[in-house]
């Protein structure tokens, strides 16, 4: 099943359609390695399928990274400058390449939340 992201914007009680999120390989010594960039479709979840498929996913350290304000500005909320949630970086490791990873992010301009889902 590979790896997947959803982001709920619990400020509006909505999928975070339209947020632009990057995926990044971060295990290199070399630093991290842009693997793709996507846009959150209607529901806000990666966009054709998985982010990486079962035969494609491998064990590793990776980095997704959401444009928040950028969103929440989208959406007509007046932000601060700087806003307190600019680009929400989460780090995490695949351990089980057989097994499947969700990502979700919980998030509102001033807050937010991750876990592995199923």
């Amino acid at each position: 099943m590979g790896l997947s992201t959803h982001v709920l914007d619990t400020m509006h009680g909505t999928p975070a359609a339209g947020m632009a999120a990057e995926l990044h390989a971060t295990g290199d010594a070399a630093g991290p390695t842009l693997v793709k960039r996507f846009v959150l479709n209607a529901d806000g979840r990666n966009p054709d399928g998985p982010l990486f498929d079962t035969a494609s996913l491998k064990t590793g350290t990776y980095r997704l990274v959401f444009d928040v304000a950028a969103y929440f500005r989208s959406r007509g909320v007046a932000l601060p400058d700087p806003p307190f949630l600019d680009r929400v970086t989460l780090d995490f490791g695949i351990a089980h390449a057989d097994q499947h990873y969700h990502v979700p992010l919980l998030v509102s301009p001033w807050s937010y939340a991750t876990y592995r889902g199923s």
